[in-house]
């Protein structure tokens, strides 16, 4: 198998189980508190997202936020993490942790491509050898 076939079955991995956690979380209070329903349109923009990412690019952690968005996260390690929300909108809002260094965005998602800010975003955090670390 090469690495294109063995991309399409982790895409289609993560794809399931965005799926499931969907099925999973799609009545009101699905946390046992007041989460709101998975949002139908967020798991279609999620997944779009999910095959848009590049080869190179890991495939993120997906849970279901309280307001019925899902996220999307990349962790390196505790200091190093990038977290995407997706909702209902080509809107996607980012954050990111890199030791001392934190910041947050927002980027349209046209549906096909993985906008530049975003990705440059997974490939610091993800690719990134060494963090800069505040002492406490």
């Amino acid at each position: 198998m090469d690495r294109a076939d063995e991309r399409a079955v982790t895409t289609g991995a993560a794809i399931s189980e965005l799926h499931r956690l969907a099925a999973e979380c799609a009545q009101d209070g699905w946390d046992g508190e007041a989460g709101s329903a998975v949002d139908p349109m967020a798991v279609a923009i999620a997944e779009d997202f999910l095959r848009a990412l590049p080869p190179g690019i890991s495939l993120p952690e997906l849970a279901l936020e309280p307001d019925g968005a899902l996220s999307l996260d990349w962790t390196a390690s505790q200091h190093r993490r990038f977290t995407l929300s997706i909702g209902r909108t080509n809107r996607l809002a980012y954050a990111w942790l890199d030791g001392s260094e934190v910041g947050h965005g927002v980027a349209n998602f046209s549906g096909a491509t993985v906008p530049s800010r975003i990705l440059d975003g997974l490939h610091g955090i993800m690719n990134h050898a060494c963090t800069s670390l505040r002492a406490a």
